[in-house]
């Protein structure tokens, strides 16, 4: 389907004002900007955004949680070659879904899927603050002083401040790891790896835990989970 009539067939704009959009740069697919009105869209694969936004045909709305497993990238293709998190829902899931914001490859732990461009907009916005809670085992000494400053905000290697977050230590491991919680409500990449290591300690290990109210309770490594409608309206809602 050509570009044009994907964004006019998704309800936001007419076919003539989908063009002014993506001559004009608003428009990107798979996260690159998209000015030829010619190009094409694969409608099971291809995610495409109209300023920031991500936009989806007309269908049924659907919700899941999945446990995200060290291992997996969270793009829909990879030039090396890794396992992707679509490898792993491949045949489960009939509607073309997204993550809402995403975790490294090395970084395990709850993800939101959906075809819900709009609550995936909302669960996102910087504005909105929707904390997210990691458990990370860390190397390097956790000082009470650290701890205060990791609490307070850190300034990042790019210059980018971090708001407040919350960081508990758990126990000291016979590994010699500390095994801490923390709760942020920003999604930079790899932030929470990037704050430990402003404060001279490496994570070893890192598992979101939970997303909002959403948790991963019983949820094992790999394995799906369709949200209830009262869960969905709940996210709505915050």
């Amino acid at each position: 389907m050509r570009i044009n009539k994907y964004i006019a067939s998704c309800g936001v704009a007419s076919r003539r004002k989908s063009e002014q959009f993506i001559l004009a740069g608003k428009v990107k697919i798979n996260g690159e900007v998209v000015e030829n009105l010619a190009t094409e869209v694969n409608e099971s694969t291809d995610i495409v955004e109209l300023d920031g936004k991500i936009l989806s045909l007309e269908e049924k709305k659907v919700y899941y949680i999945l446990n995200k497993p060290k291992g997996y990238i969270c793009t829909r293709f990879d030039k090396k070659g890794r396992k992707t998190i679509y490898d792993l829902i491949h045949g489960k899931i009939s509607e073309r879904v997204f993550s809402v914001g995403r975790l490294d490859y090395d970084t395990e732990g709850l993800l939101i899927l959906t075809n819900d461009g709009d609550l995936s907009n909302l669960l996102t916005h910087p504005k909105n603050e929707i904390e997210k809670t990691y458990v990370a085992k860390i190397s390097g000494e956790l000082l009470k002083e650290k701890i205060k400053q990791f609490q307070q905000g850190l300034t990042l290697d790019d210059g980018f401040k971090t708001a407040p977050a919350k960081l508990e230590v758990l126990e000291k491991e016979k590994t010699g790891l500390t095994k801490t919680e923390v709760k942020i409500h920003e999604g930079k990449n790899r932030q929470v790896r990037r704050m430990f290591e402003q404060i001279g300690c490496k994570v070893e290990f890192l598992k979101r835990t939970q997303f909002a109210f959403l948790k991963l309770g019983s949820l094992k490594r790999g394995e799906l989970k369709e949200l209830s409608k009262e869960d969905v309206k709940k996210l709505k809602s915050l």
